[in-house]
């Protein structure tokens, strides 16, 4: 045995680079993509792939390595970049559409991006971005990416050898692409923004997408030929890696410019759809849409991010929806934890199940181990549900590091042979893992650790509440005191701040209900529906001690 040794025809570098060719030939008249009027079959969306690839290495001048950056939203081609960027030897960067010019600015000039595509709704923030570079940095090449819904928006002086149609017409179907020599070569390079006001370079191989990806696809059960709507944003850690998902099934993409609770239930209807993903907010717009119907036939819905409310869950099962919960960072490229559903939980009564389905669940297949650690002993916590820990991980799917940040990389990807995540959460007596919140997130009040999560699922569960955030606000007694953000139901007969506090109590421990409720239009969001809780932060600092408030 100890003569048997890896060769070149059983170490090939693993890719999900390689769905796209073998879609081609199993599924090559069927339906690859669909966008309002568009449509393209997977052998189209293969040819259209290559040839990009081919003209980023012949007409840009594309070296292996070079970072190539997009800005643009779930459009056809924000899809096929996916394929063709890291086909050119490339490295793939999105970039979150919601992004300031001044931090697209930034990532810019981290990343050292060679090359950018920008939606046409986007040229002028990038034009922005790029007048508040350095003078001594060079901004990257601008490719547009035009839509024929918005050509009123196409400056007659666009050179249209710079748009992305016009790029790929000059490209050969039949270009090889550029394979990985290693599968720890990198792929795509991901900068965390949103809930943290820091954001850092992510940055992943092609072995780490591969196994998210096919973990992806047996975690969540996904079969041949699916529809797949986008109602997650691609840009957000590559869509969780349904992109390249979707190849290695041959189910159809249907492309959407914006998210619409009215349009998404139309979309349904029209094509079949059978799959969608989404933050749990995007549960939250959907359950809430007026004049909504039942739908004709279930359709999958996988969330993550922070732990659905149970009284979300329930409602938007109630109309239709078979919602599936897990748990991802940028970091881990995708999903890792998920709720791996039991038969005998389907004869508990509804809110049980809810409140079951809104747990974190247990590792993927594709992740080697997760614990619940003391942050001070190190020690595995106990499996009670209550005692707090930091969440670890090890697996296929973790991060190579961040981008130009070795001490950042350090603290996370510890000696230990753990990631880190900064997640706070228990672990329950049958081995499912709970988020309580991130780190940052709890609050610490008369020396009780009191979870921001735990408080914002009550109030979830309030009629007139539509969106619920709770943060610290400094308290010159207490030291930090719960504060709740709210935005209320359009419908809804608005209650006073007296009226939730007085809910909330009815339904929790005094220490944990909000002494201080903010009433707004809506809360501050990323571009996947994640609450901006560093907003909130610091509108709950800048308000000052709630102690002194209260006697003035």
């Amino acid at each position: 045995m100890e003569l048997l040794k890896p060769s070149p025809a059983n170490s090939s570098p693993i890719t999900p680079l390689g769905f796209l060719e073998r879609s081609a030939t199993v599924y090559g008249d069927s339906t690859s993509i669909i966008y309002n009027n568009k449509t393209y079959t997977w052998n189209q969306t293969n040819s259209r792939c290559l040839q990009l690839a081919s003209a980023l290495k012949s007409i840009m001048g594309i070296q292996n390595g070079d970072v190539i950056s997009v800005l643009s939203p779930n459009l056809p081609a924000m899809y096929e970049l996916h394929f063709a960027v890291p086909m050119s030897g490339a490295v793939l960067n999105n970039i979150n559409t919601r992004l300031d010019a001044r931090t697209i600015s930034v990532i810019l000039c981290h990343s050292e991006s060679k090359l950018i595509f920008v939606d046409i709704l986007s040229h002028s923030v990038i034009l922005e971005a790029f007048s508040l570079f350095p003078s001594e940095i060079k901004p990257p090449k601008l490719i547009l990416i035009t839509d024929d819904d918005e050509t009123e928006n196409l400056s007659s002086s666009v050179d249209p050898d710079l748009t992305y149609e016009g790029l790929l017409k000059k490209g050969d179907p039949d270009f090889k692409w550029v394979r990985p020599e290693s599968e720890w070569d990198p792929m795509v390079l991901n900068y965390t923004s949103g809930t943290t006001s820091a954001p850092k370079g992510v940055v992943h191989s092609h072995r780490g997408l591969f196994i998210m990806t096919v973990d992806s696809l047996i975690d969540w059960s996904v079969p041949k030929q699916p529809v797949f709507l986008w109602t997650l944003a691609m840009f957000h850690a590559n869509g969780w890696c349904y992109p390249w998902g979707m190849a290695a099934v041959g189910g159809t993409n249907i492309c959407l410019r914006k998210f619409d609770a009215k349009s998404v239930y139309s979309l349904i209807r029209q094509h079949n759809v059978t799959h969608m993903c989404g933050a749990p907010v995007v549960l939250n717009m959907l359950a809430n849409e007026p004049g909504k119907e039942p739908l004709p036939n279930p359709v999958q819905i996988l969330t993550a991010g922070a732990p659905p409310p149970a009284p979300v869950l329930f409602r938007t099962e109630s109309l239709g929806f078979l919602v599936s919960h897990g748990y991802g960072l940028t970091e881990t490229a995708g999903l890792v934890v998920s709720c791996a559903w039991k038969f005998k939980w389907n004869k508990l009564p509804a809110t049980e199940r809810a409140r079951l389905k809104a747990r974190q669940g247990v590792r993927t297949i594709g992740m080697a181990e997760i614990d619940v650690l003391d942050p001070e002993s190190g020690l595995r916590v106990k499996q009670d549900g209550l005692s707090l820990g930091e969440i670890v991980l090890r697996g296929g799917s973790i991060l190579l590091g961040y981008f130009k940040d070795p001490i950042g990389t350090s603290k996370s990807l510890r000696e230990d042979g753990w990631f880190y995540t900064g997640d706070v959460g228990v672990m329950h007596p049958d081995g499912y893992l709970e988020i309580k919140d991130r780190s940052k997130d709890v609050i610490i009040s008369g020396g009780e650790n009191l979870s921001s999560v735990e408080v914002e699922s009550i109030l979830y569960s309030h009629p007139a509440i539509n969106e619920a955030a709770v943060v610290a606000r400094p308290d010159e007694f207490w030291g930090e005191t719960p504060c709740a953000f709210v935005s209320l139901k359009p419908e809804s007969n608005r209650p006073s701040q007296k009226d939730i506090m007085e809910f909330c109590r009815a339904k929790m421990p005094h220490y944990m209900v909000p002494k201080t409720v903010v009433f707004e239009e809506s809360l501050p969001k990323t571009a996947t529906g994640k609450i901006q809780k560093f907003v909130l932060r610091d509108k709950a600092k800048a308000m000052g001690s709630a102690r002194v408030a209260s006697r003035i």
